[in-house]
C-alpha cells in the first residue's frame, strides 16, 4: 500500500510541470498577470496550513501548492501549525480545534454533507482564511473552487462562502467498450486500458480524477450501456478495483453497467428472469462479491429491453421487476440502481416520442427507494433542439434523473464548436406545470418539487485519450459546463462559459467578452444550420453524421429520418398535436394547450408539433419556406461570424490551440454549407418553390449530396 500512494503522489505532484496546455484543461494555473490582483493574492496567502493527514488532505495541499506557484511564481510555506497571520488553512470539520469550530458552527450549518465553506476569519486576532467541510473531500471541493477565484482574477478579501450541491449522483456516463472503442466517441480511444489495469496506474487516470473533482463531479460509470457482461467477472472487477483505489481520494465512486443477461452469460444459469430464485440470489452474491473488493462502490447502471438489450420484458416481466430486483441486491451496502427510460419499440407503432412515457408512468411509486430512474433530457435522443422530456414532474413518487448527452453525436462530432450548457440550461429552466407555474425541470432533478431524496445528473461522457482529453478545446467546456450545472442546476451558462474562459485561456476583458458570446451564440447556430424550427432527426443514419433527411428504406420506420419530417407537397413536421399522434397530451394541461395550437406553438418547437404548410406565415411575417431557407443560411452566417471572432484572437491565445481552433472552424463552416444545401435541396422537391433572396445557391446536387458514404465515420463503437 505504501509504494502505491508513493507512486500516487508522485504522479500528482508532476502534473503541473509537465502537462501542455491542451492537457490541462481548465486547471491551466498561468501567472496572474494583472499586478494588483497579484499582491492582493500574495498579501492575503502567507502559507498554507493543513490540520488533516489523509490522502484527500496531501492532494488538497499538493493542488494549493502548485496552483498558487503557479499563479504567483513562488511556493506557499506549508506550515504544520496556525503561526502568524495570513495563512490559508484547510482542514475538515472533524479536524479543526474547538474554537474554530465554534467560528465556523452557523456556516456548517448551512451546508450539506457535500459542501464546503471558504471564510475569511480572524483567530487570535490575526487575519486568516479557511477552508472546511464537513470531510475531506468536501475540502478539497473548496481548494478548487479557491483556486477558481484566483484563476478568475476575483478577490480573496473578506470572503464569506458557503456553497453545497444540489443532487447527490453527479456523475459521467462513459459509453467506453472493453476494447477501448468508445460508442459515440469523438476523442480517440478509451482513457481506460484494460490489459495494462490492475498493475500500470495511468498518469491520465488521476489527472481525470482530479478534473472531475474540480467540479464536483462525485461519480463515473465506467462501462457502455450496451453492456459487456464481461465486466462482472473477477478478472475485470480486479482492474475496476484498481481504478476505484485511484478514484476514491478524489471523492469519486466507480460504477458499472450491469448487462441484464448476465446470469446466463457468465453464470451458467439457464434463465435471467428477475422472478426466478437462482437468478436473485445470483445477483446478490455477485453485489457481495463487488462490495468485497470496493466498498464504496456506487451501484449500476442499466439499458434494458431498449434497442436490442436483454431486459425482465424478455420473460414477461416489467422494468419494476428487473429494477427492483436489482436493487435489493445492492441495497444492503448502500448502492443505487439507475434505470434507464430510454425505451422504444420496433412493435409499437406509437409515435416514438411517447412511448417512453406510456411505458413508465404508470410506474410511479413502484420501484425501490435505492432506484432512480434516468431520463434523456428529451423524448427522442439527444438532439440539437427538443422539448424536454414529458416524465419530469409526471411521477411525482419516483426520483428522476436527468441524462445529458455531453459527447456531440447530432450536434457534429468533436469537429464542431457548440456551447451545450446552454442547451442544457434551457431544458432545466423549462416549466413542467406539474403543480403550477414555477415547477421546474431543475426542480424535479434537485428533488424540491416532490421532496425526493434520492437525486441526480448524468452526463455521456465525450472524453477518450486525445491529447485534449474531448477532441476540440472548446469541447472541454462541455465537460466542465455540465459538472458545474450538476452541482447547481440553477447556473447561468454565460457565469460557466466566463469561468471557464478564464480558467482556460485568459483574463483579458477584450478576450472574454467576444469570445464568451461566440459561444452562448454557438449552439442557437447549430440548431439552425441542422434542424431548425423544430425539425429532428434528420441526420443521416447510423454514424448520425451529417444530413440525411431522405433515408427512407431502413427496417424500423423509426429509424428513417423521413419518418420525422414527413415532408410531402402540403408540408412538413410531425403533427404530435390531438389532430395527430396526441403526444402533446403527455404535458400539464397548461403546455398540452400551448403545444397543441399552431398559433401558440413555440417556432423553435414548431414542426416537432404540428405538420405545417409551406406557405404557412410565421411570426416574422416569412412563409414557412422562406422562413426555413432564411434559417439554414443564418446558421451558415453565425458560424462564419464565429470564424471572423475567433480570427481576432491570436494575441491572446496560444498558437496551437488557436490553430487547432481555426481548422476545427473552417471545417465547420464547411459542414454547415453542407447541410443547408442538402436540406434545403431536398425539402424544395416538395415545397416546389425557389430558394428566398439572401439565402446562397447550391453548388452541388442533391444526387452528389445522397451519394455520400461515411463507412468509418467515428463513433460507431
Amino acid at each position: 500500500m505504501t509504494s502505491v500512494k508513493f507512486v500516487f503522489l508522485f504522479l500528482s505532484i508532476s502534473f503541473s510541470a509537465f502537462a501542455q496546455k491542451d492537457y490541462k484543461l481548465w486547471l491551466q494555473y498561468d501567472r496572474i498577470t494583472n499586478s494588483t490582483i497579484a499582491a492582493e493574492y500574495k498579501n492575503n496567502i502567507q502559507g498554507i496550513v493543513s490540520l488533516g493527514n489523509s490522502q484527500t488532505s496531501q492532494i488538497s495541499v499538493k493542488e494549493l501548492e502548485n496552483g498558487i506557484a503557479g499563479m504567483l511564481g513562488n511556493k506557499p510555506e506549508i506550515k504544520s501549525e496556525i503561526k502568524g497571520e495570513n495563512n490559508l488553512i484547510i482542514a475538515s470539520q472533524n479536524s479543526l480545534n474547538p474554537a474554530l469550530q465554534k467560528i465556523l458552527k452557523e456556516d456548517f450549518d448551512k451546508i450539506n454533507n457535500e459542501g464546503f465553506i471558504i471564510k475569511s476569519i480572524s483567530f487570535k486576532n490575526k487575519k486568516q482564511l479557511i477552508i472546511s467541510g464537513k470531510n475531506d473531500v468536501t475540502v478539497l471541493y473548496g481548494v478548487f473552487n479557491f483556486l477558481r477565484l484566483m484563476q478568475t482574477n476575483k478577490s480573496i478579501q473578506n470572503l464569506q462562502i458557503t456553497d453545497s450541491p444540489k443532487t447527490n449522483i453527479r456523475i459521467l456516463n462513459h459509453w467506453d467498450n472493453l476494447d477501448r472503442t468508445v460508442e459515440r466517441g469523438y476523442a480517440g480511444f478509451s482513457l481506460w486500458n484494460w490489459q495494462k489495469l490492475p498493475d500500470f496506474i495511468d498518469q491520465r487516470y488521476i489527472d481525470y480524477a482530479r478534473a472531475n473533482a474540480s467540479i464536483g463531479i462525485n461519480g463515473t460509470v465506467l462501462t457502455n450501456v450496451n453492456g459487456n457482461a464481461l465486466i462482472l467477472t473477477p478478472q475485470y472487477l480486479e482492474k475496476v478495483e484498481a481504478l476505484a483505489n485511484v478514484f476514491r481520494p478524489y471523492g469519486i465512486k466507480v460504477y458499472l453497467t450491469a448487462r441484464f443477461s448476465a446470469p446466463i452469460e457468465i453464470g451458467n444459469l439457464k434463465t435471467a428472469d428477475p422472478k426466478d430464485p437462482e437468478v436473485m440470489n445470483w445477483w446478490k452474491n455477485k453485489a457481495t462479491e463487488i462490495y468485497k473488493r470496493i466498498p464504496d462502490f456506487g451501484g449500476f447502471l442499466v439499458k434494458a429491453n431498449s434497442e436490442g438489450q436483454p431486459g425482465p420484458q424478455n420473460y414477461g416481466r416489467d422494468h419494476v421487476d428487473g429494477a427492483n430486483m436489482l436493487a435489493d441486491a445492492v441495497a444492503p451496502f448502500g448502492g443505487v440502481i439507475m434505470w434507464r427510460a430510454f425505451v422504444y419499440s420496433e412493435h409499437d407503432a406509437n409515435d416514438r416520442a411517447k412511448q417512453a412515457y406510456a411505458e413508465f408512468q404508470p410506474y410511479d411509486g413502484k420501484f425501490k427507494e435505492n432506484v432512480i430512474v434516468q431520463v434523456k433530457n428529451g423524448a427522442i435522443d439527444f438532439q440539437p433542439r427538443e422539448p424536454f422530456h414529458p416524465l419530469f414532474g409526471a411521477m411525482p413518487k419516483t426520483p428522476l434523473m436527468m441524462e445529458f448527452q455531453i459527447t456531440q453525436e447530432y450536434l457534429g462530432f468533436s469537429t464542431h464548436l457548440v456551447f451545450l450548457p446552454k442547451l442544457f440550461q434551457e431544458v432545466l429552466e423549462s416549466d413542467t406545470y406539474q403543480k403550477g407555474k414555477g415547477s421546474t425541470v431543475a426542480k424535479v432533478i434537485d428533488g424540491t418539487l416532490y421532496q425526493n431524496k434520492l437525486t441526480g445528473i448524468a452526463g455521456v461522457a465525450n472524453i477518450g485519450n486525445d491529447l485534449n482529453w474531448t477532441g476540440h478545446p472548446f469541447a472541454q467546456a462541455n465537460w466542465y459546463g455540465f459538472g458545474r450545472l450538476a452541482w447547481n442546476p440553477y447556473l447561468d451558462s454565460e457565469t460557466i462559459a466566463d469561468e471557464w474562459l478564464r480558467s482556460t485561456f485568459s483574463n483579458d476583458e477584450n478576450f472574454i467578452k467576444p469570445v464568451a458570446t461566440m459561444m452562448i451564440n454557438s449552439r442557437e447556430a447549430v440548431v439552425n444550420y441542422m434542424t431548425t424550427l423544430g425539425l429532428h432527426h434528420i441526420m443521416d443514419t447510423g454514424h448520425h453524421y451529417g444530413p440525411g433527411p431522405w433515408v427512407s428504406n431502413l427496417s424500423r420506420p423509426e429509424w428513417n429520418p423521413t419518418y420525422y419530417h414527413k415532408a410531402d407537397k402540403n408540408g412538413i413536421g410531425f403533427d404530435r398535436s390531438k389532430s395527430g399522434t396526441n403526444a402533446t397530451s403527455q404535458y400539464a394541461p397548461e403546455l398540452e394547450k400551448l403545444f397543441d395550437n399552431l398559433e401558440t406553438c413555440p417556432e423553435k418547437d414548431l414542426l416537432w408539433f404540428h405538420h405545417v404548410s409551406w406557405d404557412y406565415k410565421l411570426k416574422n411575417g416569412q412563409t414557412l419556406w422562406n422562413g426555413l431557407s432564411l434559417k439554414y443560411q443564418e446558421g451558415v452566417n453565425q458560424v462564419k461570424e464565429m470564424q471572423n471572432v475567433w480570427n481576432q484572437t491570436e494575441k491572446y491565445v496560444d498558437n496551437e490551440r488557436f490553430n487547432e481552433v481555426k481548422m476545427l472552424l473552417e471545417i465547420q463552416q464547411k459542414e454547415a454549407k453542407w447541410w443547408r444545401d442538402a436540406c434545403l435541396l431536398y425539402f424544395q422537391q416538395f415545397s416546389g418553390k425557389e430558394l428566398p433572396a439572401g439565402v446562397e445557391k447550391p453548388t452541388q446536387s442533391l444526387e452528389y449530396f445522397k451519394s455520400l458514404k461515411f463507412p468509418f465515420a467515428p463513433g460507431n463503437g
